[in-house]
């Protein structure tokens, strides 16, 4: 018979029928759900000198949560942002076993007392418009590879589209005829359409001639469909070339996120209204995507213009350049 005080059916119950059967999480939030239970649970096991398939309730404690937290933070190195993201998903592991239990419903209170830790959000980093073409021209593009890949980067800042999305797009998703556009799965598996520049359509049709059109877009140098982490790659390594030419890039942070804000801030600056860029890039909320108005150090600048103090010597100027102001002035 079961013993009702161990944890281990309830972690597969909440893995497998609420993440899966319940919710319909998207595969990558089942994986990190998974992945922080894969760290928390040998960390506990080792703490209590329990193994595993023995752990109960009462093993897992406040302390031990904290204790895990620091472990997260101080020997793995992590931010401040993947410790709150491990928490949230130990949070969400006793919610559900406090809505299926009753008795443990304590628990379940203690569990999730433990608070969430306040971080520095840091500053959005973006590049400007000659800094992204230096990027762009990055690439070999006399070779293979380096059409492919000039090819990827180009999409990633036509699109705005985050990595996942990128390695995840097929050639059946491409709409390249007269108005040529991109079907993207995004995040909650929900689809958005976005329109393609026709450079960006011209350089994709020999990279998807002749192939099935189920395959995906974007393949590696071993004709392997591509990942998140080779377009990660794939983006820091032109930016360290970029960089030689085009200094200040060497100064940014730059990922494929710093591609999809630049996407943004030249929409923006283009005149593209803000709910269109929301659409664009596939935000939920609109609170999302004013971060880019709030950032855009050139549009506060153009907007300081407007209403800037004049000196003193300035008014003087601007009496004598205006006639109408020198005759008043002779007629006193």
């Amino acid at each position: 018979m079961t013993n009702p005080e161990l944890i281990g059916p309830w972690i597969r119950r909440f893995l497998v029928e609420h993440l899966v059967g319940e919710r319909n999480l998207s595969r990558n939030t089942q994986a990190s759900y998974r992945d922080t239970l894969a760290l928390f649970l040998p960390f506990v096991s080792d703490q209590s000198s329990i193994p595993v398939d023995r752990l109960a309730f009462g093993h897992f404690t406040t302390e031990t949560v904290r204790l895990f937290l620091q472990y997260i933070e101080h020997e793995r190195k992590c931010s401040v942002a993947t410790r709150n993201q491990r928490l949230a998903a130990v949070h969400a592991m006793a919610r559900f076993i406090g809505r299926n239990r009753p008795e443990q419903i304590s628990w379940c209170a203690e569990i999730c007392s433990v608070p969430f830790k306040k971080s520095i959000k840091p500053s959005m980093c973006h590049l400007d418009k000659h800094e992204m073409d230096a990027l762009l021209d990055a690439p070999d593009r006399s070779s293979r590879q380096g059409g492919k890949s000039y090819a990827l980067l180009l999409f990633l800042y036509n699109t705005g589209t985050r990595a996942d999305e990128a390695a995840k797009t097929k050639i059946d998703d491409l709409l390249l005829g007269r108005s040529p556009s991109v079907k993207i799965l995004g995040k909650g598996n929900k689809t958005r359409h976005c329109p393609l520049w026709s450079l960006t359509a011209s350089v994709l049709e020999p990279l998807i001639a002749k192939r099935d059109a189920n395959e995906q877009v974007f393949i590696n140098c071993r004709n392997q469909p591509i990942t998140r982490f080779g377009i990660h790659s794939l983006v820091k390594r032109y930016a360290a070339t970029a960089a030689l030419k085009v200094p200040s890039i060497a100064r940014k942070r730059i990922s494929v996120h710093s591609i999809r804000h630049s996407t943004a801030v030249h929409l923006l600056r283009a005149g593209v209204d803000i709910n269109t860029i929301r659409a664009w890039l596939g935000h939920v909320s609109l609170d999302t995507t004013h971060i880019y108005a709030e950032a855009d150090l050139q549009m506060k600048t153009r907007a300081l213009a407007h209403c800037e103090i004049l000196s003193e010597v300035q008014i003087k100027e601007d009496w004598h350049a205006d006639p109408e102001i020198m005759k008043f002035l002779k007629s006193l």
